[in-house]
């Protein structure tokens, strides 16, 4: 497969796209942001790359790092993790407080806020020095120890953060949250402000496809069996409340983040990044929904 001038078509075809979303303004960090930047890098098991436009510029991946949490706490606590957070779809937007008074404190998945704040608490609950090992797993998996938290993009973040705040002392009241309300929304906004570029997540991302395995250096990481959940999760609930849409139009497990980053896998064929900081009313990049829909439907190849 030519995945090179597959995203060469997909760069030409894309190049006169009239986006009608906004960059996530609410976030004064993230309106600052040229609405411009588009990039694409795929990086395939056999280890070869294809990539266009910004590619290799940083961005704030904001809820993709969900994914990185998750796969720490399903390490620390196997099942007993599912006793604290759901696994169903939500259909309600990715900062609902209704859906918890429903349920009683328990999210209906770790990539909503409400769930990935759950985990926020578990891995505070049971590391040492949360940041630090956060950024160590994510530098293992990427094979790169150049990659950062953006403490301005943090501090903007926590300058706005009232809702989440709100989050994580609604949950406390209904005993799902173990540990001070400022120390896990403080690792929340960390996780979420970590930079990277299209490269160094389709980099990252390659554990999910390779079997758990980092392909740079052969090392297995996690088991078949956790790797099968994350992807199911990220099929299923990877993009707030578009994920059917998703799943419909491109047909691969993905993460989506208001950075304006997506990643989604092929197990056993690549990891491919996409940005383009223009977001649907869903939270989505309009873009980069569009720029994957369109790498299935030229390769002709999705998991279904």
């Amino acid at each position: 497969m030519d995945y090179q001038k597959i995203l060469n078509t997909i760069e030409e075809d894309l190049k006169y796209y009239e986006a009608y979303g906004k960059v996530a303004s609410y976030i004064p960090e993230l309106a600052k942001i040229d609405r411009r930047k588009f990039g694409m890098h795929l990086y395939g098991v056999d280890s070869k790359h294809a990539a266009f436009g910004d590619s290799t510029e940083k961005f704030s991946i904001q809820s993709i790092s969900k994914v990185f949490t998750l796969t720490m706490a399903m390490k620390l606590l196997g099942e007993d993790l599912w006793n604290r957070v759901d696994v169903e779809p939500s259909g309600d937007p990715f900062n609902s407080l209704s859906q918890l008074e429903y349920e009683r404190g328990i999210p209906r998945n770790p990539f909503i806020n409400s769930g990935a704040l759950v985990i926020a608490d578990i891995l505070v609950s049971n590391l040492n020095d949360p940041k630090r090992e956060l950024l160590d797993f994510v530098r293992k998996i990427s094979n790169n120890s150049n990659i950062d938290y953006d403490n301005i993009l943090a501090a903007s973040e926590k300058s706005i953060g009232f809702r989440n705040y709100a989050l994580v002392n609604y949950m406390k009241a209904l005993g799902n949250i173990k540990n001070d309300v400022e120390t896990i929304v403080d690792f929340y906004f960390f996780q979420c402000s970590l930079a990277m570029s299209c490269e160094e997540l389709s980099r990252a991302f390659m554990v999910y496809a390779n079997n758990g395995s980092i392909l740079q250096t052969g090392e297995n990481l996690f088991s078949r069996s956790k790797i099968k959940r994350i992807n199911a999760l990220m099929q299923t609930c990877g993009f707030y409340d578009e994920a059917g849409e998703f799943s419909f139009k491109v047909g691969l497990p993905g993460k989506s983040g208001v950075g304006g980053g997506i990643v989604a896998i092929h197990p056993s064929q690549y990891s491919v990044a996409v940005w383009s900081p223009i977001l649907n009313a869903k939270g989505n990049s309009e873009l980069g929904m569009a720029a994957l829909e369109k790498l299935t439907t030229l390769s002709g190849l999705s998991i279904f």
